[in-house]
């Protein structure tokens, strides 16, 4: 078992959506991705400045046969947060709109027995996400300079 990783974190995820132009605007809207690159119709890269999400139109030739699990394998990905007024004020600003772009929210805002802190949404192909505060990790500046 090593000590140090020789990696500098996982910082990309790609998901296969159903429908690629309502998965862009869903996460360009409620998590003010930017896309970095789109590369052909069915495929668009975004970042945040720290991370890298890749969005995969699942083929037309495929749709029409896909069959989305009956339980999702990866149990949610997660965004992180300053402070639990933070988490708080994601919350209230997403909450009103985000059935309207395809998502929902899944779990109110909570404090946590580890002492975290989110609530939790889904994207309009029933993936979740964490908008998450935790102590170690959101004091983490990482990508950003020292006047951020």
């Amino acid at each position: 078992m090593m000590n140090q990783p020789f990696h500098r974190g996982l910082r990309h995820l790609a998901l296969r959506v159903t429908d690629l132009a309502r998965s862009r605007r869903f996460y360009e809207q409620v998590l003010g991705m930017q896309v970095v690159w789109e590369p052909d119709p069915e495929n668009v890269y975004f970042s945040s400045g720290n991370d890298n999400l890749a969005l995969h139109q699942i083929p037309k030739g495929e749709l029409a046969a896909y069959q989305p699990p009956k339980a999702q394998l990866l149990d949610h990905m997660g965004v992180i947060l300053d402070s639990p007024e933070a988490v708080d004020r994601m919350y209230h600003a997403i909450a009103p709109t985000i059935e309207s772009l395809g998502g929902h929210i899944a779990k109110e805002p909570k404090q946590h027995r580890d002492g975290s802190y989110s609530f939790y949404f889904s994207d309009p192909d029933g993936n979740l996400i964490q908008a998450l505060y935790e102590q170690a990790i959101s004091k983490l500046r990482i990508g950003l300079s020292d006047e951020d």
